[in-house]
């Protein structure tokens, strides 16, 4: 009688294990072969990507989708609207998926699992050659200058951020021009304070997220734009780090992309470069980080990904550009 419980016993535990087992085993064993590798990405928002694919994350995706000998095809989608909900969350009638790769996501990221870190960058401080501030070097000549220069300077500042936080803390917050650092509008693109703005004289100076600062110092010919990389102080972050992101529970899918990462680290250094990138060493330590995050299911509620430093880290960039969700 105890050995048929016993039996009874175990059959039942096997029952619930393969209960809770059998969809993710299902979905893997009845999962198409990959025909296309599928990336998901703003139609409007260089230097990281656009409809044209002439931005790095097009680029990176294209050395990919060679390596994977795959056709390329993005999903495009405003990243300024719950952007992983209607792209790598966002279902076909016949079950598939929009599509299957973020290019770029902040290392620390809820809405998704995330690759191994492959770029790191930071703020920048932006200012047109020879209208009178050659002299700053560093973030902190600005600063320093006299009180007569000083007071004159037109300061272009996000709404929030690390650099309105930076120049709230070194009394520079009476010479800010403020600006919305996302709107509603698809027509939109970063960059535009810099080409724009600064270009035409309406404000002397302005802080960037490096890679749309280093983008628009190679774009613009009609003005030599100064790109001075920031360092994170005390209670200020200028830094941020970035990895890719696919779906949850999708392990093999994430173990592909970080060996094409591990790959092509040559050739995304490369890609970053053409586009003046600012780029940083990845620390120590964020490969292995990014191993945990592959259970951690986020808010469903999401508002799309916020550039780097509009979060809660410290205030599309990149797109980020640099967060998604």
């Amino acid at each position: 009688m105890k050995r048929t419980n016993a039996v009874g016993y175990t059959l039942a535990v096997a029952a619930v294990v393969a209960a809770i087992c059998s969809p993710a085993m299902a979905q893997q064993e009845v999962a198409p072969p990959r025909t296309a590798l599928k990336v998901c990405a703003d139609p409007n928002a260089l230097p990281a990507s656009n409809e044209k694919q002439e931005g790095f994350e097009n680029k990176i995706a294209k050395v990919f989708a060679d390596s994977l000998g795959l056709p390329l095809e993005f999903y495009w989608f405003p990243q300024r609207f719950k952007f992983i909900r209607n792209t790598l969350k966002k279902e076909n009638p016949d079950g598939s998926y929009k599509c299957d790769l973020v290019m770029s996501v902040p290392e620390k990221f809820d809405m998704a699992a995330t690759t191994t870190p492959y770029y790191r960058s930071t703020w920048a401080m932006v200012y047109v050659k020879g209208r009178g501030l050659d002299d700053v070097k560093a973030p902190e000549d600005l600063v320093n200058l006299p009180d007569e220069r000083k007071k004159k300077l037109r300061i272009g500042l996000y709404d929030r951020g690390p650099a309105t936080d930076w120049a709230f803390k070194h009394g520079l917050f009476d010479n800010m021009v403020p600006y919305q650092h996302q709107t509603a509008d698809v027509s939109d693109y970063p960059g535009r304070i810099i080409d724009q703005d600064l270009v035409q004289g309406k404000i002397d100076v302005t802080f960037e997220w490096g890679p749309i600062a280093g983008y628009m110092s190679k774009k613009i010919k009609d003005a030599e734009i100064v790109v001075i990389p920031m360092k994170s102080e005390p209670g200020i972050q200028f830094d941020f780090t970035f990895s890719m992101a696919v779906r949850y529970g999708e392990k093999e899918w994430k173990q592909q992309v970080n060996d094409l990462i591990e790959n092509h680290r040559e050739d995304i250094s490369r890609i970053f470069a053409e586009y003046g990138v600012p780029l940083l060493e990845v620390e120590a330590g964020k490969q292995a980080a990014s191993e945990d995050h592959d259970e951690r299911q986020g808010d469903d509620d999401d508002d799309g990904p916020a550039p780097a430093g509009e979060t809660g880290q410290a205030g599309s960039g990149e797109t980020g550009t640099a967060a998604q969700q």
